[in-house]
């Protein structure tokens, strides 16, 4: 039995937001997502993820200490989790300042900023 992705149009119907996106994307048959909302999902997947990236874009620049505080209901095994993954996905960078004791510093890149949108859409939605 297969399902629809939600938000799908089923074959025959009018265009909508996903008409562009095959059906061979929104199923991938590997673990690599094809389909521009599994990539955004996949990047933001994760409790806590969407939070992490509301405190970037409150501030555009965070060491790890600042998010702990920011987010005391994290264990640092989750905010590290959160932070590698955000890295991964182009979301965030990591600094690392030379000396003792070494400094990092976490900075929100382009592709970052341009989750804006989304993220305030959450907002608004969440506050309805």
């Amino acid at each position: 039995m297969t399902h629809q992705t939600v938000g799908h149009a089923p074959a025959g119907a009018p265009d909508g937001p996903l008409e562009d996106c095959p059906d061979s994307a929104l199923v991938p048959p590997t673990g690599e997502p094809r389909c521009p909302v599994d990539i955004t999902l996949t990047a933001l997947g994760g409790r806590w993820t969407p939070l992490v990236l509301r405190e970037f874009l409150r501030r555009d620049r965070a060491t790890y200490s600042e998010l702990s505080a920011a987010l005391p209901a994290l264990s640092d095994k989750v905010l590290s989790d959160r932070l590698a993954q955000l890295t991964r996905a182009g979301v965030v960078e990591r600094h690392r300042t030379p000396g003792w004791p070494p400094r990092v510093r976490y900075v929100l890149t382009d592709r970052g900023r341009a989750l804006e949108p989304v993220v305030r859409s959450m907002w608004e939605w969440g506050s309805a």
